[in-house]
């Protein structure tokens, strides 16, 4: 586990640590690259897992990268709002190849950040591209529900959208843990929150998406997508949690 407190995450500014070296063309230093290090191993910490050292070179690759991301294709379908604030919207995602990993760990928010830590390893470079992929967003995980329609089961996908210029021929990852899949076209409702993605917080917003939607068939309750926008070090980042919709 990292030795940083959480009273040292609060004194770090993630964007400002972007800004310094997505402005700066020039190398990191080695005072640089652990500045880096320390900011991702303090913000893994709050998810109960540690950022290992070989780590260092794919958030220097993303950190320099972060203002070039490509956002996954869709229609929007309708928008619902209430008093001037969304309810939530729907929307409908094309079709395409996915890079995904399954994580088991104790809890949600650690199989997440497992699971992210091998994508970005694959997105810089180790794919038999042998290059710098690119970065899209959202990144989505893929929730299971236990038969109560309440515990989430361990097994938890993780998933990146290829950009477009490897669509057609999505390169092939080093990491045998990770399987390129075509997708069909999936419609979803969605519905934005802030903040960290844990099991807890996630419940809360499923259940809030429930009370607004009412009781309807047409929506999955088997599982649940939570979408996520940004760095996991900005402080209130943006997701969304995604209902299903059985048929297009």
């Amino acid at each position: 586990m990292a030795l940083i407190s959480l009273e040292d995450l609060d004194g770090l500014d993630d964007e400002q640590l972007d800004d310094d070296i997505t402005d700066n063309p020039e190398p990191m230093d080695e005072e640089e690259r652990d500045r880096l290090l320390t900011h991702w191993q303090a913000v893994a910490s709050t998810h109960h897992v540690s950022v290992p050292p070989d780590m260092t070179g794919p958030i220097q690759e993303m950190t320099r990268n972060n203002q070039q991301r490509e956002t996954l294709p869709f229609a929007p379908v309708s928008r619902h709002e209430k008093m001037g604030e969304e309810l939530y919207e729907e929307r409908l995602y094309a079709a395409g190849h996915w890079a995904c990993v399954t994580r088991g760990e104790e809890l949600y928010e650690q199989s997440i950040s497992m699971g992210f830590m091998k994508l970005m390893r694959f997105i810089c470079k180790e794919n038999s591209a042998g290059k710098y992929l690119g970065m899209t967003v959202p990144v989505v995980s893929n929730i299971h529900m236990m038969k109560d329609g309440i515990t989430f089961e361990k097994d938890v996908q993780i998933a990146f959208f290829l950009p477009s210029e490897f669509q057609t021929n999505p390169p092939r990852p080093t990491d045998p843990d990770i399987t390129i899949i075509y997708r069909e076209p999936i419609r979803v409702v969605a519905r934005t929150f802030y903040g960290t993605t844990t099991e807890e917080t996630v419940t809360n917003q499923i259940s809030l998406l429930w009370e607004i939607l009412g009781v309807t068939d047409d929506l999955c309750r088997d599982g649940y997508m939570v979408a996520t926008y940004e760095n996991p070090g900005v402080p209130r980042r943006r997701n969304e949690i995604w209902f299903i919709r059985r048929h297009l």
